[in-house]
């Protein structure tokens, strides 16, 4: 399957290159990957030693350093990583962060090792990135991705400080730290924050949501999150609390629930805190098929999982009139052809979760300006509000109560100033997308518009550089 998802990933890339006026040898250049190191080393698991195939790759370095995340997974191999190292690039492009794309992948299903054996592996791949140049502030910057987080981050860093001696930006080798190990806040609800405000950008249209018999605006809508890991928890969560969306069903590996009056989040996750599950969920039904997901009744349908789970096998029968895709390549191309022809409206990849890369990069800036955001002005702010409280009051001779002073005259935060970079960098790549599909005929959907978006970007970085005339 994983070999099905970069042939999607080549099959859209060609789609929208045959749109352009880019020189084919270019185009060529672009496509593929640059690098790709097969690595496969020993790490001690008990009283035996384990061989772990591991993968870096790095597909384009036509900016510096390249960025991606490593996932732990049984599924992974070569090609699932170079699709997803190729997405990287062109998902940077579309929201303007300065990077080439990479991905990492370790062969491991992280349920089946302990802690201290996950902390062994880490530390092992680690050293064989550094023994090859790959990783490092400047030339490739991991971050989490499925079956990690910040705990593998935080050993990732620390291995790296470990032998870069002096290097004064070694912090910023790897992003999606721990906010107290030079991380930022913001970066654990980053993707999913980022697929809220591109849905919400893109239901706010609304032309485009009376060409699919839906109101525009986001409350009220009803969705389905299939995959409630990270990523898809965080996306209903502020779904729910920030836009009054309805979330009617959600899909794991273990069975799927689904509550056509809405199922509280919050409570949900507490319920899965406690139990290891969502099933048995009060107040839903549970249904046995875990595939059933894609035949709930929604406006919108959120796969935060894997690739490759919408297929023509499945394709037919969902429907919800949204697909706003979460997860890196969850339509197949033959999948996405019989959605196109349903005119349902597909939120691609590349643009939706690229709150993820787009926060990791503000992390990275942090990292080599040595100073935590917000620090500089949050007082000064503070107080140039307060003079104006100040002086309203005076002209006006009216007293400000002091919860209303307090917000009006409050200060930037560093999370506050993370939230409200993502969500400009996520309306202003939607109206760059939609702009694109809007005004070029021959232009059908929006995956096709955000992968012209990204390949003049990268075209123009490889002309600027004298690589190509």
């Amino acid at each position: 399957m994983a070999h099905k998802f970069y042939e999607t990933v080549k099959r859209n890339f060609d789609k929208a290159a045959a749109l352009t006026d880019h020189p084919k040898g270019l185009l060529l250049q672009i496509r593929e990957c640059n690098s790709v190191y097969q690595m496969r080393f020993p790490v001690r698991i008990g009283k035996r030693y384990e061989v772990i195939e591991a993968y870096r790759v790095q597909h384009s370095q036509h900016r510096q350093p390249t960025k991606g995340g490593i996932r732990y997974s049984d599924m992974v191999d070569q090609e699932e990583v170079m699709a997803l190292a190729s997405l990287m690039t062109f998902k940077c492009a579309i929201v303007d962060v300065p990077f080439g794309g990479a991905k990492g992948g370790v062969k491991i299903n992280p349920r089946n090792y302990t802690e201290d054996q996950l902390q062994n592996i880490t530390r092992r791949y680690t050293m064989e990135l550094i023994k090859k140049g790959f990783i490092g502030p400047s030339v490739d910057v991991p971050a989490p991705d499925y079956g990690t987080s910040s705990r593998e981050m935080a050993w990732i860093l620390d291995t790296y400080q470990t032998f870069a001696r002096g290097e004064i930006d070694a912090v910023g080798c790897v992003t999606g730290k721990p906010v107290s190990q030079n991380g930022i806040s913001g970066r654990t609800e980053a993707t999913g924050r980022g697929v809220y405000y591109g849905l919400r950008e893109a239901v706010n249209q609304k032309e485009d949501m009376e060409a699919l018999g839906l109101e525009p605006g986001i409350a009220g809508k009803r969705i389905v999150v299939q995959g409630f890991g990270n990523v898809g928890s965080f996306s209903a969560q502020i779904a729910q609390e920030e836009g009054d969306a309805i979330i009617v069903g959600i899909a794991e590996y273990d069975g799927t629930i689904y509550n056509p009056q809405g199922i509280n989040i919050n409570k949900l996750i507490k319920y899965r805190k406690r139990t290891g599950s969502i099933v048995g969920f009060p107040g839903t039904k549970l249904i046995k098929d875990k595939n059933a997901w894609t035949e709930l009744e929604c406006d919108i349908l959120i796969p935060a999982a894997l690739e490759n789970q919408i297929t023509k096998q499945n394709a037919r029968k969902i429907k919800a009139r949204i697909i706003a895709e979460a997860a890196n390549g969850p339509i197949t191309a033959e999948g996405e052809d019989i959605l196109l022809k349903k005119g349902v409206l597909i939120l691609p990849d590349m643009f939706l979760n690229a709150g993820g890369v787009t926060v990791s990069y503000f992390e990275w800036l942090k990292n080599l300006s040595h100073m935590r955001f917000g620090r500089m002005e949050k007082r000064f702010n503070e107080n140039t509000y307060g003079n104006i409280m100040n002086a309203v009051e005076r002209l006006t001779d009216r007293k400000i109560g002091i919860k209303e002073r307090n917000v009006i005259t409050r200060g930037a935060e560093e999370i506050d100033l993370v939230r409200s970079g993502l969500e400009e960098t996520m309306i202003t790549a939607y109206h760059s997308i939609r702009g694109i599909y809007k005004r070029r005929k021959k232009v059908e959907d929006l995956r096709t518009a955000a992968f012209i978006c990204a390949l003049d970007k990268v075209a123009n970085d490889y002309i600027a550089l004298g690589v190509f005339p």
